[in-house]
């Protein structure tokens, strides 16, 4: 087993798909962490605007909180109408654009896009944070710890989905069990106290109130709250990846989703309210997270304190799992209709989709070095993607039903025609909301995504268009067979085999030789005695040595126009070029030669015409070279 195996695991066979299939305990790991890792950063999201109110600002959480969990019931239903119209997967964009139309359908992909990415980034520098929370030493080293946790989910997803939902179970119901102990520990405080718990840790005392109340701040409030539900649409992207029956596995995953998270958010919100605790402003010394303080103030610091933070720095840097389920599937979608490189179309060697999964890594690793690792400078970015391909896919699920208008069609049009308004109204107070904090560079950077998807698509209907043929074939005739040109550097092995390669194409063959060279003299006197001699013997015109003056040392160049001028004058023959060339027996080896060859291909290819034709000549070393004694 070689490194590389080791790492990302063996090849699988695509017969072996229906073994890589997930069921519900998987599902809920794989495309709910983003959902339930909400828990941890949505209500300190909403907090950390509640500073300026001091105490009288965590009063506000609990009513906030409730509108959020109204619209996640809202958008609940929704997406279980969606699973079951759509069970092929794609999610918003999939729904858009059938039921919508093109340009619905890729602003809705775009909006995805941006989402995930923003859901990788943040979903790691929210783990980070928490471990920054609860060991402040490691602060200084916030952007290095997020690279080398994008490295391990990145190497997980690249193992295959069900390697990656195995690897996930632990930590995600661990976060899940701890969470709901300490709930359930300060539901019985509160209870034994009669509503007035001493906390065992003491919170931070809050700052003092520096703002009054306003209708804008609390719709702040509320846009940051929502963050809490990015993640609750994964589900409806990837029904393909559940086993059979996969809709009902998927309802039944997102309905575990959605309970617990439900269940997270009410339990958090009221235990803050009832504890007096108030969010810290983050990256700065002394940071706490808010559930470390919530947990301290339950337990106190000792072994379940550690334990829960571990969890939750487990799968708030895990929640970037869902992003690499997703990003990469939704890509697939896009492409095959020509809006996205081919490449994100083909399965790797874990039949998964290894160039989305790449990508998404690339562009996460670049939006984590450039906010520093901090959540709070990512959060603003974040919504506006999710709730806008809520939007769009809950309209579109309108148009679905009443095209279908089967039975109880006005039923489910109301749920999903409620569910777009509602997120549509949660754009427009995201976007108001967080514009000046950075989602400006949403609204920015999701035209220019449309944009890129329209080039690609024009792209490739213009190759569509220019290599249809309607034309039969014509037969070669051989009164003009083609011209083969052998460049050559010096006599050997690697150029007697291309020679011999070429004269089995041709007969006409002309060698090309760059001087001055170190070699020239030589090759000259070599090639009488072993190409001249032998193809006379042989009864056949032997090849041309011509060489070509570079004065000043260019040896590509000179090759390239002379092949060029060779084509121009023989408009009616084919130009094949045999490129000699040498393959190394270890890769690192690769290295110690130059790589002209394989530049002078690439320069053909771009300045060539379709009657110049290139044809590597291979020269293995290995074996030759095992029959050699080293000589040091």
């Amino acid at each position: 087993m070689n490194i590389f195996d080791l790492i990302v695991g063996k090849p699988l066979k695509t017969s072996d798909e229906r073994a890589e299939q997930i069921g519900i305990q998987e599902g809920i790991p794989i495309f709910g962490l983003d959902a339930l890792s909400s828990a941890a950063y949505g209500p300190e999201a909403a907090l950390s605007l509640l500073i300026p109110l001091g105490l009288l600002g965590v009063q506000y959480i609990v009513p906030i909180s409730a509108a959020i969990i109204t619209l996640l019931v809202i958008v609940y239903f929704s997406y279980r109408q969606t699973i079951a119209a759509y069970p092929g997967g794609g999610g918003s964009y999939t729904v858009a654009r059938f039921n919508l139309g093109a340009f619905p359908g890729l602003l809705a992909a775009a909006a995805l896009l941006t989402d995930y990415i923003l859901t990788a980034a943040v979903g790691i520098s929210a783990g980070v944070g928490a471990l920054v929370s609860a060991v402040p030493s490691l602060q200084p080293h916030t952007v290095a710890l997020c690279v080398g946790i994008l490295t391990v989910i990145t190497i997980l997803n690249l193992r295959g989905v069900r390697d990656a939902g195995v690897a996930f179970m632990v930590p995600t119901y661990l976060f899940v069990g701890t969470l709901l102990i300490t709930i359930a520990g300060g539901m019985v405080r509160v209870a034994l106290s009669g509503g007035h718990p001493l906390a065992v840790t003491p919170p931070p005392p809050p700052p003092p109130m520096t703002e009054a109340v306003t209708g804008w701040l609390l719709l702040k409030v509320f846009a940051s709250g929502c963050t809490a539900l990015t993640g609750v649409e994964a589900v409806s992207n990837g029904v393909k990846a559940f086993r059979e029956p996969a809709v009902k596995n998927a309802q039944r995953t997102l309905t575990v989703i959605i309970f617990l998270l439900g269940l997270l958010l009410a339990g958090i919100s009221y235990l803050v309210t009832v504890y007096g605790i108030a969010a810290n402003a983050p990256g700065r010394p002394g940071y706490q997270s808010l559930l470390s303080m919530l947990i301290a103030a339950v337990f106190g610091k000792g072994v379940f304190y550690y334990l829960t933070i571990v969890s939750i720095l487990f799968v708030l840097s895990l929640s970037a799992n869902t992003a690499f389920a997703d990003f990469p599937r939704l890509c697939r979608a896009i492409a095959q209709n020509d809006y996205l490189p081919h490449a994100f179309v083909y399965r790797g060697r874990r039949l998964v989709y290894t160039y989305g999964i790449v990508v998404l890594a690339a562009l996460t690793c670049l939006l984590l070095v450039l906010f520093g690792g901090v959540t709070d400078k990512l959060i603003p970015l974040y919504a506006v993607g999710a709730f806008l391909a809520f939007t769009l896919s809950q309209f579109g699920m309108v148009v679905h039903w009443e095209k279908k208008r089967g039975p109880h069609w006005r039923k489910s049009a109301l749920v999903n025609g409620l569910g777009g308004m509602v997120t549509g109204v949660t754009v427009i107070v995201v976007l108001v909301a967080k514009f000046a904090e950075g989602a400006w560079i949403t609204v920015i950077f999701i035209p220019v995504l449309i944009l890129f998807f329209r080039l690609v698509r024009r792209h490739y209907h213009l190759i569509s268009v220019a290599t249809t043929s309607i034309v039969p074939v014509v037969p070669a005739s051989h009164n003009a067979p083609p011209i083969a040109v052998v460049p050559v550097d010096h006599w050997n092995s690697i150029c007697k085999q291309a020679i011999e390669f070429a004269s089995r194409l041709s007969p006409e063959i002309i060698a090309i030789h760059v001087e001055p060279g170190e070699h020239s003299r030589l090759l000259h006197e070599e090639w009488e005695r072993y190409v001249e001699q032998p193809f006379r013997a042989a009864g056949t015109v032997p090849p041309t040595l011509t060489t070509l003056p570079s004065p000043y040392r260019f040896i590509i160049v000179p090759l390239v126009q002379y092949i060029l001028e060779l084509s121009e004058k023989h408009p009616d023959r084919h130009i094949v070029v045999v490129i000699p060339e040498l393959v190394e027996d270890r890769w690192y080896e690769y290295f110690l030669h130059n790589q002209r060859a394989r530049l002078l291909e690439w320069t053909l290819l771009v300045r060539g015409n379709q009657r110049i034709f290139t044809v590597s000549a291979p020269y293995y070393i290995s074996g030759q070279a095992a029959k050699m004694k080293p000589i040091i």
